[in-house]
């Protein structure tokens, strides 16, 4: 058996990414989809292998080149680009009287090369095209007997002309048994279809096979199922065949046998963030009794450049927490070219859910005492061995980032953008400045979480664990803990809030001597400055991000900031107690 792996395409559906990289370069999972392509037809039983290039063929050469494949692996440059047919014509020498297998260099699947061609061996027929059922695609149409009719999406099978002679009642009769599938890009041909293509002259191989038909010569189809297949000839189909990879090799180690298997895939809602979340599982290949192994995936999007980027910081942050035995998701697998994360399944239940569950204050209270544990913990031991360089926004809570990602947020986002107040931040500059200095005089540091809130604590069995540490760095501890104590999600009263402070700072003073007067004071500070950031956040998501959920929390944030700014002297920020003040329904402008 003999190959040809088509790569002469410009890949103008992937611009710009394909200005530097020919599509057959593209990695899944660290390796380019050529390569794939290459040990896959090696291990299907081909023996030669040869590659059509033209757009930035010299890098394809350099890559086949510098590899040991076993079996011979050419490539065929092409000046001018030939189309599908012109350029099987054009390797007409490389063939021997053997049928030749045509793959598509941009398709990730796991179809058996080696029974496509098996099959071929075994009929009669010049082609084989493999099909599938993929609905976008469906264009070839094939008869009850999967013999290949014709070709396109809105006429009736066959095309016009292709019957020659009047339609009549046994013709339409025939066009009814007739269905719809997708090419695949994978097909066999005998040498008997050169004939058909003319020499040295560009043209689809579609037009060939209608030319065949018309001459009573059919394509046999070869129908595929249960399999999976992306075209990576598009951004989404190349993040799908990275994201398809991944979960495979993942889910591969809990259920043996998957790699050729089927997955579900499941839509996850994400909250407020960008990033596209999946729950990932196998069909249920295992006895009934026993639970089908799952994963979280979560997709970033493609990196740019090569700065730390959010992915980075999500796996190395997750990362090292575990390693210091905090509860977070085991993190199975990162792959930094697709920005995909791989990590253990924790459920949906989280914090929220679990307190909206319960009316009693005491066992409210009693929730949150493992939580607070786990977030000493994490603020100490987390800062032990932290690398500045995890973080892609900044590796200290500092000044600046309370300026602008809080105080400024608050008055672009929340006072101009929901309520149109048109307030400039430069009149409250010296009122946010005290704020960030005095949240950041204290001597009780860690590693800071940035969004400790009851969304982002999960809820297996009994045990808590910690979610989106991406935007971890080093910090006051106390701004952590006023994230969970004025989370707006729960709205927990003031009287359990001073109960779990105090719990607190008792778990605190087994890892360091604590001074409860400097530790609350600072405490203030942070939890005003948190709580600028929660309405900038609502109002942002609510308002240009259109997840309207996210208005529903706007008064109780509002209610909390008011309390906040009663705890200090109304001197220190008297512009903007005044402004919050006469907020009260908190409705958005019209």
């Amino acid at each position: 058996m003999k190959a040809m792996i088509l790569a002469a395409g410009l890949g103008t559906r992937l611009l710009p990414l394909t200005e530097k990289k020919p599509k057959p370069l593209f990695p899944v999972l660290g390796q380019p989809l050529i390569h794939i392509l290459i040990q896959r037809l090696k291990d299907s039983g081909c023996k030669a292998v040869i590659i059509n290039t033209h757009h930035l063929a010299e890098m394809i050469d350099r890559f086949v080149k510098g590899k040991d494949y076993g079996i011979p692996v050419q490539t065929r440059y092409e000046p001018v680009i030939l189309g599908t047919a012109g350029a099987i014509r054009n390797v007409e020498d490389f063939w021997d009287e053997k049928p030749l297998l045509v793959v598509n260099s941009d398709i990730f699947t796991n179809i058996d090369l080696g029974k496509v061609y098996r099959f071929h061996l075994s009929h009669e027929h010049p082609v084989t095209l493999v099909l599938h059922d993929c609905a976008r695609f469906n264009n070839v149409w094939i008869d009850l007997k999967d013999h290949v009719k014709g070709f396109g999406r809105t006429s009736p099978c066959p095309p016009a002309g292709l019957y020659p002679g009047p339609v009549t009642d046994d013709t339409v009769a025939e066009q009814v048994t007739h269905r719809q599938l997708a090419f695949t890009g994978i097909q066999v041909l005998d040498r008997e279809v050169l004939g058909f293509i003319p020499e040295k002259t560009p043209g689809g191989i579609i037009d060939v096979y209608c030319k065949m038909i018309l001459a009573g010569i059919t394509p046999k189809a070869y129908v595929v199922r249960n399999h999976y297949w992306h075209d990576i000839g598009t951004l989404a189909g190349y993040q799908g065949a990275t994201r398809e990879a991944l979960a495979r090799k993942v889910l591969g180690k809990a259920a043996p046998g998957i790699e050729e298997g089927t997955l579900v895939w499941s839509r996850l809602k994400g909250d407020g963030s960008d990033r596209t979340w999946y729950r990932v599982s196998t069909t249920p290949a295992l006895p009934c009794r026993l639970q089908q192994p799952s994963i979280i995936l979560v997709d970033h999007g493609l990196p740019e450049g090569h700065d730390t980027c959010e992915a980075d910081s999500f796996f190395s942050i997750g990362r090292h927490l575990y390693d210091k035995g905090i509860s977070v998701a085991h993190i199975y697998a990162y792959d930094r070219q697709s920005g995909l994360v791989a990590l253990e399944d924790l459920g949906d239940l989280d914090l929220q859910a679990l307190v909206r569950r319960t009316s009693d204050p005491a066992k409210v209270f009693a929730l949150y005492g493992p939580i607070i544990d786990t977030l000493v913990s994490m603020g100490i031991e987390g800062a032990k061995g932290f690398d500045p360089a995890f973080t892609y926004q900044t590796p200290h809570y500092d000044r600046d980032l309370i300026l602008k990602k809080e105080s400024e947020y608050f008055v672009r986002e929340f006072l101009n953008g929901y309520l149109g107040l048109e307030m400039e931040a430069e009149d409250l500059k010296e009122e946010f400045e005290l704020l960030a200095e005095k949240a950041l005089k204290t001597d009780y540091t860690g590693f800071l979480h940035r969004d400790f809130q009851s969304r982002n604590i999960l809820v297996k069995g009994h045990n808590y664990y910690i979610i989106d540490f991406q935007g971890g760095r080093l910090g006051p501890l106390a701004y952590d803990l006023a994230s969970l104590l004025i989370d707006p999600y729960v709205e927990l009263p003031e009287s359990i809030q001073k109960k779990l402070l105090t719990y607190y700072l008792n778990k605190l003073s087994n890892f360091v001597p604590v001074d409860p007067t400097a530790f609350l004071n600072v405490y203030k500070y942070c939890a005003i400055n948190r709580n600028l950031q929660i309405l900038g956040a609502f109002a942002f998501l609510s308002q240009v991000k259109g997840k309207k959920d996210f208005e529903a929390y706007i008064p109780p944030a509002v209610a909390s900031l008011k309390a906040l700014l009663g705890t200090i002297e109304r001197s220190e920020c008297p512009r903007l107690c005044k402004i919050v003040k006469s907020i009260y329904g908190s409705a958005p402008k019209k």
